[in-house]
């Protein structure tokens, strides 16, 4: 078996070096990318979407799809590692309390835990800042919901699992991750009842008042970055959880 997995992954890696010779050379200015695609966005992306920050405008207008799909993927992995991990079992089943190494919280260090708990709040007003100012400078709702995220991972390695449970609980995250990916695909379903195709921001102009047709498409990229904010914040939380407890949040961890 090991020796047929071996054959398969050598010859699907031949085959992938293969067709890599028929890709244009590394930063050819003559690809096809680089005539066509490249100097459109570069020059179309401010008249019609009214977002300064290209990046941010390729990721959640021109390319939508890929990065709904991206959100997906990252939703998918959380609810993979809980599916692995989590041990669904009846309260009266649950070891007492005191038996899982998992339970227990790293040492106490008042230092630490200090400035860790003075961080937090302004990792959060970061990540909101990185979220909304997306648009114009670096940033957007995958690295405000990695920073937002990561801020209670933090008082998590600070303090202990609790600490994070009662401020977002695992069922809460969980939630908020479906709902991240939700907000997400239901602005582009809202765009197809509208008249329009699917994440077609343009159409939401009839919606939003005194809004114009650009000015919608910025709006609308704002709206899916907030639903990549909460799938990546809420899929990274829910992650830390199971990982750290080894699956046993349900004995009260």
């Amino acid at each position: 078996m090991k020796i047929l997995g071996l054959l398969v992954a050598v010859l699907t890696g031949c085959m992938l070096l293969y067709c890599a010779g028929d890709f244009p050379d590394w930063a050819d200015p003559n690809s096809p990318a680089s005539l066509h695609v490249s100097p459109h966005y570069i020059e179309k992306t401010m008249e019609e979407t009214a977002v300064p920050n290209m990046v941010t405008a390729v990721l959640a207008d021109y390319r939508g799809f890929d990065t709904m799909f991206e959100t997906g993927v990252i939703f998918t992995a959380g609810v993979t590692v809980i599916i692995l991990l989590r041990r669904f079992r009846r309260k009266d089943e649950a070891d007492v309390q005191g038996d899982s190494d998992s339970r227990k919280g790293p040492p106490d260090d008042i230092i630490i835990q200090t400035i860790c708990r003075f961080m937090a709040p302004f990792m959060q007003l970061f990540a909101l800042y990185v979220l909304c100012f997306g648009h114009h400078s670096p940033g957007g709702g995958f690295q405000g919901g990695v920073i937002f995220g990561a801020s209670f991972i933090l008082l998590g390695v600070a303090y202990d699992l609790k600490t994070i449970l009662r401020r977002i609980g695992a069922r809460v995250s969980a939630l908020l991750a479906n709902t991240g990916l939700l907000v997400y695909s239901g602005i582009g379903a809202l765009c197809i009842l509208l008249g329009a195709n699917f994440l077609d921001y343009s159409i939401l102009s009839l919606i939003l008042p005194a809004t114009g047709d650009i000015m919608a498409r910025s709006h609308g990229i704002l709206g899916v970055e907030i639903g990549v904010f909460l799938g990546v914040s809420a899929s990274m939380i829910s992650i830390y959880l199971d990982l750290s407890s080894h699956g046993q949040l349900d004995e009260g961890l």
